[in-house]
């Protein structure tokens, strides 16, 4: 058993305010998906205010929607985002967000019973875009073992594209 865990944020620029009717359907679908993550084989925690919302964190911007978690290891998150219902969301993810032109999300590995803060976490997607996948800081297409795994060189592709064209 690792005495790591995988963290990731994700995020993306809204088309409109979060309580707008542009977006009340993405809302809508919010607490049945985060629930869903919550009950998901390899879920540890997940960035929400003491109400339990997440859209309040308005670290980015009032305009960018913020989501991070941990989880177990890569192939438990995986699972979740390519093959729950979550896809059903991701699929729709043009109605609601702009098209991000840089890097949005990124995984990195922390040590067990550690959550990042959202300043954590920005440095590492930071740190994605200025010099691409390494351990410090990767993706699902580059992903990294954690750093007590036998073999720390061996990067593995998931394979999965995303659902959403």
């Amino acid at each position: 058993m690792s005495s790591f865990k995988l963290a990731q944020l994700n995020i993306a620029h809204l088309v409109a305010p979060i309580d707008s009717p542009a977006l009340a359907d993405f809302v809508a679908n919010l607490d049945r998906i985060n629930t869903l993550a919550e009950r998901s084989p390899g879920f540890v925690w997940r960035l929400q205010t003491d109400d339990g919302d997440a859209t309040a964190i308005d670290y980015f911007g009032n305009d960018v929607i913020v989501n991070m978690t941990v989880w177990d290891d890569v192939e438990s998150l995986h699972d979740y985002v390519y093959r729950s219902v979550h896809v059903e969301i991701m699929r729709r993810k043009k109605e609601w967000f702009h098209k991000m032109r840089e890097a949005h999300m990124v995984l990195w590995w922390v040590p067990a019973g550690h959550y990042p803060s959202v300043e954590e976490a920005e440095a590492k997607l930071r740190q994605l875009r200025e010099h691409g996948p390494t351990a410090q800081a990767f993706t699902f297409k580059t992903t990294f073992p954690s750093p007590d795994a036998a073999d720390v060189q061996r990067t593995t592709d998931m394979g999965e594209p995303c659902p959403a064209p």
